[in-house]
C-alpha cells in the first residue's frame, strides 16, 4: 500500500491512499478531540455535535436535504465519536466524488446548530444513553473504563449523562467548535480509485478556506496518570439473565514499542475460535457463548482486556479460568509453542489485510496513525514487525502486563455484593 501526504496553506493535513482498481472512494474528516477533551459540565458535547452536523448546513438547511444529496449519488455517510477523536465520512462512486466533498465539507464546516434542533436532539441522545444502559454487552465497556480511568476524563462516558446533555446550549457548541475545529487539529483522509491531482484540487476547493481558530483558550491536554496499587473491581448491579464481564490489565499507549508483542499476546489469549480462552471458557467448559480479547489504546495509556457473557451462576469459575490463562503465560505454567506464535502472527496479518479491502477501513487505518503518531506505517512494514516478534518477547509483554496492580474487573449482573469477586481477584 502506498500513500501521499500533503498540507494545505492553512495547515490542514491530507493523507491520500490511491487504490486504482476501485470504482469508489471514501473521504473522511477527522477532528482530534473527543470526550476526554471536554469539561465535566458539557460531558458528551463531542458526540452531541456529531449528531448536529447531520441536522442542517449552510447549503442544505435540513437533515432531509443532506440525506437526499447523499442518496442521489448512491453514497453512504456516517460519523463516529470516541474519547480522543471524532470523524465524519462519505463513501461514493469516483464519478460523484466532488458532490461528496461538497456535502461533507458543508456539513462539518457550516452546521446551522439551530436552537430548536438542539432541543429536539437532546431527547434522542437521552434515549440513546438509556438504550446503552439496557444493552449490557455495550455498557460493560463503559463500566470497565470508568473503573480503570477513575478520576480522569478518560473515565467519562462518550455520550455524557442525561443531565449534561440537557444543560447544553447553542453557545456551548459554538465555543467547542472554536476550540477544536481548526486546521492544525484536523485531518482529511481520502482513499479509492481517484487520482492525486483530483484529490488535491477538491481538498483545496472545499477545505482551503478553513481558518485557524483561537487556540489560546484551549484547555491543556488531560494526561492520564495511573494511581492503581492493587486489583480493582466495579460491580454494576442489574437483574439480567446473563452476566457480562470484562477482565483487563492496564497497558500502554498508541506508540508503545512493544505493541506488536502485545497484539500477538492478545491473539493467543482470545483472538479467534482456536484461541486459548475460547477453547478453555467456551469449548471445554461451556461457560460462555462469547469470549474475546482485544487491545484498546489512547495516546498516553491503554489496556488488554477480555470480554465474556456468562451464566450468572458460573461467573466465578469463568473469572478463575481467565486469570489462570493470563498468569499462566507470564509465570511459565502454560508456555507458548512455536506453532501458536505462528498462528497468532498470521491471524493478525490476515485480519489487517482483509480490513484494508474497504476504503473506509483504509481511511481509519491511516487516519488514526497520522492523527496521533504523525506517521503512517504501511501494512507491509507492520507485517515485518509482527514477524520479528519472538516467543520471549510475548512472554516479556505478559510479565509486564499481567500483574495484580494492573488488574481490573468490571461486572454487570444480578449481584448485590462485590466482596466475593474482590477475594477472587485478590488471591
Amino acid at each position: 500500500m502506498t500513500y501521499k501526504k500533503f498540507v494545505l496553506k492553512n495547515g490542514l493535513k491530507v493523507v491520500f491512499t490511491p487504490l486504482p482498481n476501485l470504482e469508489s472512494a471514501t473521504i473522511t474528516v477527522w477532528v482530534k478531540t473527543g470526550s476526554r477533551n471536554e469539561e465535566v459540565r458539557i460531558n458528551g458535547i463531542s458526540h452531541f455535535l456529531e449528531h448536529m452536523v447531520f441536522k442542517g448546513s449552510k447549503k442544505r438547511p435540513s437533515a432531509l436535504e443532506i440525506s437526499k444529496a447523499v442518496d442521489a449519488i448512491g453514497g453512504e455517510f456516517n460519523a463516529a465519536t470516541s474519547k480522543d477523536w471524532t470523524n465524519f465520512y462519505i463513501k461514493a462512486r469516483v464519478a460523484s466524488l466532488e458532490t461528496a466533498f461538497d456535502v461533507l465539507s458543508d456539513m462539518v464546516l457550516n452546521p446551522l446548530l439551530r436552537k430548536e434542533e438542539i432541543e429536539r436532539e437532546k431527547g434522542v441522545i437521552v434515549e440513546e444513553i438509556a438504550m446503552y444502559e439496557d444493552t449490557p454487552m455495550i455498557k460493560i465497556g463503559d463500566v470497565f473504563e470508568e473503573l480503570m480511568f477513575a478520576g480522569s476524563s478518560l473515565g467519562r462516558d462518550v455520550a455524557g449523562t442525561a443531565d449534561s446533555v440537557r444543560r447544553m446550549a447553542k453557545s456551548d457548541f459554538e465555543r467547542y467548535r472554536e476550540l477544536h475545529y481548526y486546521p492544525d487539529n484536523m485531518l482529511i483522509t481520502v482513499s479509492g480509485g481517484v487520482s492525486e491531482k483530483e484529490v488535491r484540487e477538491l481538498v483545496e476547493k472545499y477545505f482551503g478556506e478553513l481558518q485557524s481558530g483561537p487556540k489560546k483558550d484551549k484547555p491543556a491536554f488531560n494526561k492520564f496518570s495511573a494511581r492503581q496499587v492493587g486489583p480493582q473491581i466495579k460491580l454494576h448491579s442489574k437483574k439480567k439473565e446473563q452476566a457480562h464481564l470484562i477482565l483487563g490489565f492496564l497497558g500502554h499507549g498508541r506508540g508503545y514499542e512493544g505493541r506488536f508483542a502485545e497484539a500477538i499476546l492478545s491473539a493467543i489469549l482470545g483472538g479467534g475460535m482456536s484461541s486459548r480462552l475460547f477453547i478453555e471458557v467456551r469449548e471445554r467448559r461451556g461457560l460462555a457463548y462469547a469470549v474475546k480479547t482485544s487491545i484498546d489504546r489512547y495516546i498516553d495509556t491503554g489496556y488488554l482486556a477480555t470480554y465474556a457473557g456468562v451464566d450468572p451462576k458460573k461467573i466465578e469459575e469463568t473469572i478463575t479460568v481467565m486469570l489462570d490463562q493470563h498468569y499462566g503465560i507470564s509465570n511459565g505454567q502454560f508456555p507458548i509453542s512455536k506453532e501458536e506464535l505462528i498462528k497468532a502472527k498470521e491471524y493478525l496479518k490476515g485480519h489487517l489485510a482483509l480490513a484494508l479491502e474497504d476504503t473506509k477501513e483504509v481511511n481509519d487505518f491511516v487516519g488514526l496513525n497520522e492523527l496521533f503518531l504523525g506517521k503512517v506505517e504501511t501494512p507491509e512494514e507492520i507485517f515485518k514487525k509482527v514477524d520479528k516478534v519472538m516467543i520471549e518477547d510475548v512472554v516479556d509483554a505478559a510479565k509486564k502486563l499481567f500483574r495484580p496492580e494492573r488488574l481490573n474487573l468490571a461486572i454487570i449482573g444480578p449481584y448485590k455484593d462485590a466482596d466475593k469477586f474482590k477475594k477472587l481477584i485478590g488471591k
